[in-house]
């Protein structure tokens, strides 16, 4: 099944070269691109690709709210959301996942993270550029953890092992790996983990993890 992919950027050339990459895959067709935010949710909208890449400075709307209105809480069928962004310290990406973005790229991660990283979203999971992950979640989620309360008895132990795992970035398949269970089982438990902690996606769960100071 061929992965049908919106490109929202304001540059022409990151437009084209997204494409170039995208559309040399086997199994991956960029069906359209927007130039500002409100070109983007208008054709997302109105084409349902299985993935958008969503710049987050552009004009009209902005990539955050086009990300909220199209993969927030308050939309009743999400679409998968990749922000990508230039700077790779910048708090606006961590807005962007709890706007409802299914995972975020640093535009010079290179051809195979992008490839990857719709690949991903396509399939459910998240794709986080491996060189942000850490810092940029501890950093806009210090306050939180101090905050946030726990849910003591709230997930069972193989449960909260999952969290973990999604929180540091490992697929379904490698969580299956390291705890020797089947990739149904893992899931499982993962869709009991969003039932129960009312998150829709991984990367809910993952930044739920993080507020928590779960890894820390």
């Amino acid at each position: 099944m061929t992965i049908r992919v919106l490109v929202a950027d304001d540059q022409v050339l990151v437009r084209t070269g997204f494409r170039l990459v995208l559309d040399a895959a086997p199994d991956i067709e960029v069906i359209a691109e927007a130039a500002d935010g409100e070109a983007a949710v208008r054709l997302a909208r109105q084409l349902r690709p299985d993935v958008t890449l969503m710049d987050i400075r552009m004009p009209e709307v902005d990539g955050l709210r086009a990300t909220e209105l199209l993969a927030g809480p308050s939309v009743a069928h999400p679409l998968r959301v990749v922000v990508v962004t230039t700077y790779d310290a910048d708090e606006n990406v961590y807005a962007a996942l709890l706007g409802g973005a299914s995972g975020f790229l640093l535009k010079d991660a290179g051809p195979r993270l992008l490839v990857d990283a719709v690949r991903a979203a396509a399939g459910g999971e998240a794709m986080v550029s491996p060189s942000v992950t850490v810092r940029l979640l501890a950093r806009f989620t210090e306050k939180a953890r101090r905050r946030a309360q726990g849910t003591p008895g709230l997930l069972t132990d193989r449960e909260s092992d999952v969290v973990l795992a999604v929180a540091r970035g490992r697929t379904n398949a490698e969580i299956a790996d390291d705890l020797r269970v089947s990739l149904s089982t893992v899931k499982t438990h993962l869709a009991s983990v969003q039932r129960k902690l009312e998150l829709r996606n991984r990367t809910e769960v993952a930044v739920w993890a993080w507020q928590r100071g779960l890894l820390g």
